[in-house]
C-alpha cells in the first residue's frame, strides 16, 4: 500500500485529498470510504474509525463544491450590513454567525457602507458564490425594487429592517415604536424642546423621525424644524458636532433623542466639554442599548435592540424559505416592539421631578 497519497493540485496550488487517496491508504473501496465519512450505519464502527483516522492524517476536507452540485445547497448564507463599525451591527454579525453555525451553515459577510450601489454589488457577489439565502440590511428602506426582483425570482432573502408593505420577508425592531417610546419618555418628564439627531432620515429611512413626530403630537408640542440636525455620519464624532450645531441656538433644547447610541455618546461628550450638566440641564437618550452606553460618563438611557431575538427569528425564517420545496411561501413581516432602558442620562428639565 502506498504511504504517499496520490494528489491533484487546486487553483491555489494546494494539494487536494480525494476519497481515492483515503481508499489507497486504508485498503477499503472508495464507496466504503464515502459511506464511512458520512457515518453510514452500513459500515461497522471499527471500520469507520479507521477511515476517519486516515482522513484526519491526510487532512482530508469534503469537496463542498461537488456536494453542492448534487444537493444544490452550499450551506452558506450571505449577510449584508450597512456599517460594520456600528456596534449593534457588529453584535448582529456575531449572533448571525453563531446561529448559522448551530444549524450547520457558514456565513459570508459584506458591508454596503450605506451606498446603494455597494449593496447591489454585494448581492451580486453572493449570488455568484451561490449562497443558499441572504440576510440584508437595506441601505434605503424604500429603494428595494432590486430586492423585490430577487424575491419574485424565488431567491430566499430576509430583510432585517421591516416594512409591512415591502412584499419581502422581514424580521426587525420596530424603529417607529422605539423612537416614539424614547421621545414620549422625555415629554412625560416635562421636556418641551426636544432635539433630534438622525443620520438615517437623509438615507430615506424615516421610521425614527416618524416616531419622534408622533410623540411630539401626542404631547401637544409643535414641531420645530430648527431642533432637527442631520449628522454627517453615524459615529460618536458625528453626534458631537451635530450636538454642537444644535446647541448654537439661543433657545436651546433641554433634551435630545439621538438615532443611535454612538451619536448619543458624542452628545454626552459635547455636554461634558461645555460644562452642561446631564441630565439636569440636558437630557440625552439614544437607540440600540449598546454596552458602551451603560458605562458612559453618564449611563445612557436607550431603546433596546434585541439582537438575539431578531437574529434567531430571521435565521429561522430564512431556513424555512431555503427549505421550501417549490415556490416561496407568502412573505411575512415580524416587527419586535423594543423595550425602553432608563438610566441616569434622562430626568425632568432642571432636575425637577416628573409631575
Amino acid at each position: 500500500m502506498q504511504e504517499t497519497a496520490r494528489q491533484i493540485r487546486g487553483t491555489m496550488g494546494k494539494a487536494i485529498i480525494r476519497l481515492k487517496d483515503i481508499a489507497d491508504k486504508t485498503g477499503f473501496s472508495t464507496n466504503t470510504v464515502s459511506l464511512a465519512l458520512r457515518d453510514s450505519p452500513r459500515i461497522p464502527e471499527a471500520t469507520r474509525a479507521i477511515i476517519r483516522q486516515a482522513a484526519d492524517a491526510l487532512n482530508y476536507l469534503p469537496n463542498q463544491i461537488a456536494k453542492s452540485l448534487v444537493s444544490r445547497e452550499t450551506k452558506t448564507v450571505g449577510l449584508v450590513l450597512t456599517d460594520i463599525t456600528n456596534p449593534v451591527l457588529t453584535r448582529v454579525a456575531q449572533a448571525v454567525q453563531a446561529g448559522l453555525a448551530a444549524r450547520g451553515y457558514g456565513m459570508l459577510l459584506a458591508t454596503s457602507s450605506n451606498q446603494l450601489e455597494e449593496e447591489k454589488r454585494a448581492l451580486a457577489l453572493f449570488r455568484s458564490r451561490q449562497v443558499d439565502g441572504m440576510l440584508i440590511y437595506p441601505t434605503n428602506h424604500r429603494l428595494i425594487e432590486h430586492l423585490r426582483v430577487l424575491r419574485a425570482a424565488g431567491y430566499p432573502i430576509v430583510l432585517l429592517v421591516g416594512d409591512p408593505d415591502a412584499g419581502i420577508d422581514a424580521v426587525s425592531i420596530d424603529e417607529r415604536a422605539g423612537a416614539h417610546k424614547a421621545v414620549k419618555h422625555l415629554t412625560d418628564l416635562g421636556h418641551r424642546r426636544i432635539g433630534l439627531i438622525d443620520a438615517a432620515n437623509p438615507l430615506g429611512n424615516s421610521e425614527k423621525r416618524e416616531g419622534y413626530l408622533k410623540a411630539l403630537a401626542e404631547a401637544g408640542i409643535a414641531f420645530d424644524t430648527s431642533l432637527v440636525v442631520e449628522p454627517r455620519g453615524h459615529d460618536a464624532a458625528a453626534g458631537y458636532f451635530a450636538t454642537d450645531r444644535l446647541m448654537q441656538r439661543e433657545d436651546r433644547p433641554t433634551a435630545l433623542f439621538a438615532g443611535n447610541d454612538s451619536q448619543a455618546i458624542g452628545a454626552l461628550s459635547w455636554a461634558r466639554t461645555h460644562d452642561i450638566a446631564v441630565p439636569e440641564q440636558f437630557a440625552v437618550i439614544g437607540f440600540d442599548n449598546i454596552e458602551f452606553g451603560q458605562y458612559a460618563s453618564v449611563p445612557l438611557s436607550s431603546v433596546d435592540y434585541a439582537v438575539d431575538r431578531v437574529t434567531n427569528l430571521a435565521i429561522d425564517r430564512l431556513m424555512e424559505l431555503i427549505a421550501a420545496p417549490d415556490r416561496l411561501p407568502p412573505p411575512t413581516v415580524t416587527q419586535i416592539e423594543p423595550d425602553l432602558v432608563v438610566r441616569r442620562s434622562t430626568s425632568a428639565p432642571n432636575g425637577k421631578k416628573e409631575s
